[in-house]
């Protein structure tokens, strides 16, 4: 399974990239406005760090907004992948800009019929919210599940990228699914190092050395 960092901290990604746990980012425009900076400077930084899919989303919420501005987006460099909202407007542009040969990621997918539509649409990939559903008290993965098993009948091309990660267990389960990707915040990939007895194993060697040392 690819890892995604999914923020557009320049620090947090380098650190990241540097443990080998970066085949790509995602971002969106509240974690751009997060940075204040300029959208194109970030998303250019970006791209020189990490050789991977980078999703730059759009503003727009009409077709022909979205296929503007995915233009101009997909123009910064050869590895922008362009988010869509998933909305009818969403889908149309979806298909137009698969037809372009522009890259897509079709967001805020919380159904699996929403990404059966955005495969036959010919999304690059389709991201679930996971942690959104789960916040409504549903299973945010069993969507997942469901996504990958419609993929897997009718082998479309589109990937599956578990999105609105909030903690480890969704990265997990992400795994034993089957997801092509999960897209992890800094502060949930630096937790899936972390275990209590790896803590205590370690300890307990630097105390013994520092003993044998005497």
């Amino acid at each position: 399974m690819k890892f995604f960092i999914d923020t557009a901290n320049i620090a947090e990604i380098t650190d990241a990239y540097a443990m080998g746990m970066v085949d790509g980012v995602t971002t969106n425009p509240s974690l751009i406005a997060k940075e204040g900076r300029g959208f194109q400077d970030i998303i250019k930084e970006i791209c020189e760090i990490v050789d991977g899919p980078i999703s730059a989303e759009v503003i727009s919420t009409d077709y022909d907004g979205m296929i503007q501005e995915a233009g101009k987006l997909a123009k910064i460099h050869d590895n922008i992948v362009v988010k869509i909202p998933m909305t009818i407007d969403g889908i149309k542009a979806t298909k137009t800009l698969t037809e372009e040969g522009i890259k897509t990621n079709v967001t805020l997918v919380f159904s699996p019929l929403q990404a059966l539509m955005a495969a036959k649409a010919g999304a690059t990939f389709v991201s679930p919210f996971v942690g959104r559903i789960d916040d409504i008290s549903s299973d945010g993965m069993l969507l997942v599940e469901q996504i990958v098993e419609i993929y897997g009948n009718y082998a479309f091309d589109t990937q599956v990228i578990v999105a609105s990660v909030r903690n480890p267990l969704h990265v997990l389960d992400a795994a034993l699914i089957g997801a092509d990707i999960a897209t992890i915040p800094y502060s949930v990939l630096s937790r899936l190092a972390s275990h209590p007895l790896t803590d205590k194993g370690l300890k307990a060697f630097l105390d013994d050395w520092k003993k044998a040392e005497k």
